[in-house]
């Protein structure tokens, strides 16, 4: 059966890709987002009028809207905590006096963990976030766990290093790995040895819907989940990649990490794969590929 799905941050990196899936499917998409071109789908998800009116009549909500990046957390923590927690809470009490109450998907991130102790880590690692973004998303996260226990059926996906499309900021490590490497100009790499699970955007909706697709079954929300690799790649690995995908000589050079982010993080997958059935299906050779090939077309056949 079909239904009507609310995303906030539809404009973004995975909401795009997630609202297009999911009409795909059938499904009618409202959104709200402050990037949105479509004047009547621009918005804050602060704004508790703005957030109450697209949200009537919707069987769900996957909220995505959020101050995204590690960095704009460090430079403006004000708006990242109101957005990240705020926007979160206005969501959730227009949720819980919605005459159908909707469920809700809420997308936090790996960040909640800050630097796991072992690795891969599994869901249920200490959250012990470092910097002012991962301590947002823990936040966000216990709203959905206490709207959980007054009825809500909530659930929460942690996201990690998603890539994979060229509209995405391009001074995130992919988009500008990438993008450096196929004209030819030197890569930045803060902190070489630092390791991440990538996982690209297709992945990470799929992901999604199928978790969409359990609560629209009316099964139970499941306890948080990954969805990620479980592919470990250092940040010197990703570059040197992207000069082989790429063909170009493109130096790299090393610089010292920033001391707000973690340094090694790579996840089980094993959660989701048992509960969604769900697994990664493209690996980073293949996704950056595919992005090399994206950023030469938009740049003209560059070499």
């Amino acid at each position: 059966m079909n239904s009507t799905i609310f995303i906030t941050g539809a404009a973004g990196l995975v909401g795009s890709a997630l609202a297009r899936a999911l009409r795909e499917r059938g499904h009618q998409v409202v959104s709200l987002d402050l990037r949105d071109p479509d004047s009547l789908a621009r918005g804050d998800v602060r704004d508790a009028t703005a957030v109450t009116r697209v949200m009537a009549g919707c069987t769900g909500i996957i909220h995505l809207a959020a101050v995204s990046r590690v960095i704009f957390g460090e430079r403006d923590p004000a708006l990242c905590r109101s957005t990240n927690i705020g926007g979160t809470r206005t969501v959730l009490e227009a949720a819980s006096t919605a005459p159908n109450r909707p469920w809700l998907i809420f997308a936090s991130s790996r960040e909640v963990y800050g630097q796991p102790t072992r690795l891969p880590a599994c869901e249920d690692a200490a959250l012990a976030p470092i910097n002012v973004y991962g301590h947002t998303k823990v936040a966000g996260e216990g709203l959905v766990l206490e709207a959980r226990g007054l009825g809500m059926r909530g659930a929460v996906v942690r996201l990690s290093n998603v890539y994979g499309s060229t509209s995405d900021y391009p001074d995130r490590v992919v988009p500008a790995f990438v993008r450096a490497a196929v004209r030819g100009e030197p890569l930045r790499v803060e902190g070489a040895d630092h390791t991440f699970d990538f996982t690209h955007v297709e992945d990470a909706a799929r992901g999604i819907l199928a978790l969409t697709d359990l609560l629209l079954a009316g099964e139970p929300p499941p306890p948080p989940i990954h969805l990620l690799t479980g592919t470990p790649t250092t940040l010197g690995e990703l570059a040197g990649l992207a000069c082989e995908l790429a063909g170009t000589r493109a130096a790299i050079v090393e610089a010292p990490p920033r001391n707000f982010d973690v340094a090694r993080f790579y996840g089980s997958p094993e959660r989701a794969r048992t509960l969604l059935g769900w697994s990664p299906q493209i690996p980073l050779r293949q996704g950056l590929a595919r992005f090399v090939e994206a950023v030469r077309a938009e740049e003209g056949g560059a070499r």
